[in-house]
């Protein structure tokens, strides 16, 4: 077995772990990226929202977004159990500015570019290899076992791990630090259409969460390019998945409820398989440690509801990455200095996590605006991922009022 040495070592290629990489590599510090798969791969979460944009113009990705295939995103549009199409909500109306253009991508393409992009910055990706496990010393992390696709082992020492090694966490599952959502108990069945509707102009590229009768769920619905729109039913997990039934008949069930989807996809024809997942929502108790962090899908998610996943991993690796740079630079590679920045991460997704919990529980954010309208600006700010912004968690105060005020009128 072969033994070497680098700066950082990063488990994982996607868009965390390309982030994280990218950002550490441009302050000039030696870094190996370790990818289990070749890329393309297949990969969920293909809207994003406007708040992304910061982070991709640090990696220098911006011109390569606009140079893509990628449907450009103006606006989301929601409809309510009974049908009824809101508005298109358009992000350039709070903020006319580049950054609420925004892109529905192919995560296949979108995360290969991402890990060029990374290459291209001098990180070395090496993309077919295994991590084994951490290397410990104590209570610090100092490197990994990996395995080649040839089945040579090797050991590669590091001064920093960072675990972006998605839904497995590496790191986490070894910690038993991972804790499941004890609300956001979810299940998602998706697939892909060929040719079904969108709408015209600038609205061609809405994300549309379509809300099903009695509330009980909600489809996604995502127009990709080469005419593929991906559409996807979220509902409890233990509703969705009761029965033991096929995955297609789930999904058949569930579009012939919803008269909106079936409308929409009636256009077109089934182009792929049935996929699912359920009870995705957890974090990590702890983000860091000794010559450790955790980012993106590793450290935790949230839920589809309002596009956040790509947002957080993105926004998590740029910030672990400042703290590893810097870390670096000092010496001081303890947990504390290598996750300074969890708190407040935590506090945005915190925010995040209510606003998916608030339309879970019926709340009615129109009924909000029209009672609160100058609090219109923070709401969208939130939904956009500002998360971050000062000031923007005023509403919750004023939800929690509302909704007193709706319990006792109902007492």
């Amino acid at each position: 077995m072969s033994t070497t040495a680098t700066d950082v070592v990063v488990i994982g290629g996607g868009p965390a772990g390309a982030t994280c990489s990218t950002l550490i590599a441009q302050k000039g510090h030696r870094v190996r990226l370790f990818e289990r798969d070749r890329f393309p791969r297949f990969h969920i979460g293909e809207s994003l929202i406007p708040e992304t944009y910061w982070t991709l113009k640090r990696l220098n990705m911006l011109e390569k977004m606009k140079k893509s295939a990628f449907v450009v995103k103006c606006s989301v549009q929601f409809v309510s159990q009974s049908g009824r199409v809101s508005e298109p909500f358009y992000f350039t109306d709070h903020n006319p500015h580049e950054c609420s253009q925004t892109w529905q991508v192919l995560r296949s393409e979108f995360d290969e570019l991402m890990l060029n992009n990374a290459a291209e910055h001098g990180v070395q990706v090496e993309q077919g290899v295994r991590v084994r496990e951490v290397i410990w010393d104590g209570d610090r992390a100092c490197g990994v076992r990996i395995q080649h696709e040839d089945g040579r082992e090797e050991d590669v020492h590091s001064r920093v791990v960072v675990d972006a090694s998605g839904q497995s966490t590496l790191i986490g599952s070894r910690l038993k630090i991972m804790d499941k959502d004890p609300d956001l108990k979810k299940g998602a069945v998706w697939t892909y259409w060929k040719g079904a509707f969108r709408d015209p102009g600038r609205d061609a590229g809405a994300t549309m969460v379509i809300q099903t009768p009695g509330k009980k769920g909600w489809f996604w619905y995502i127009p990709l390019h080469n005419d593929i729109v991906s559409v996807g039913i979220v509902r409890a997990f233990d509703e969705l998945f009761a029965g033991n039934r096929e995955h297609e008949e789930i999904y058949n069930e569930e579009v012939e409820n919803c008269a909106e989807v079936k409308r929409r996809v009636a256009f077109g024809a089934r182009c792929d398989k049935f996929y699912a997942t359920k009870d995705y929502s957890y974090k990590a108790k702890q983000w860091a440690g000794n010559g450790w962090v955790l980012v993106g899908d590793a450290h935790g998610f949230l839920d589809p509801l309002y596009s956040s996943g790509v947002l957080l991993a993105l926004k998590s690796g740029e910030l672990a990455a400042d703290a590893v740079g810097d870390a670096l630079s000092s010496g001081n590679l303890s947990g504390e200095a290598l996750g300074h920045w969890g708190p407040s991460f935590r506090e945005g997704m915190d925010r995040m996590r209510r606003l998916v919990c608030e339309y879970y529980d019926g709340f009615s954010f129109g009924a909000f605006v029209k009672k609160h309208p100058d609090y219109k600006g923070h709401l969208t700010d939130l939904l956009i991922g500002a998360l971050w912004k000062e000031g923007v968690g005023d509403v919750f105060p004023l939800m929690d009022a509302m909704r007193a005020e709706m319990a006792a009128a109902e007492a």
